[in-house]
């Protein structure tokens, strides 16, 4: 029988890791009543411990961050037209003599 798989929502990771962090449960203990592999747990308690200081962070950081991730994306793409475009003129430069 093929087991479905499950999706756990943003609230319940926090909640299951912050019970880790605690370190009133082990985290065998935590798997077992919630029915969640340990290495979840330990991932969502390590995930929780890298991005804790952005969840609060103002907006105004999160806003100037994910401005500043899609420059570099677009800069990294502009590249990419750039040197598409000059292999395309060498191209034509080939077929036209």
């Amino acid at each position: 029988m093929v087991k479905k798989r499950r999706r756990h929502s943003a609230a319940y990771k926090f909640r299951i890791a912050l019970e880790a962090l605690e370190g009133s449960k082990t985290i065998s203990r935590l798997s077992s009543e919630h029915e969640i592999h340990a290495n979840l747990i330990r991932a969502w308690k390590r995930q929780l411990l890298e991005d804790g200081p952005s969840v609060f962070a103002s907006n105004g950081e999160r806003k100037q961050r994910e401005q500043e991730a899609q420059e570099a994306e677009l800069y990294e793409q502009i590249g990419r037209l750039k040197m598409e475009l000059e292999w395309l003129k060498k191209k034509v430069a080939c077929f036209g003599q």
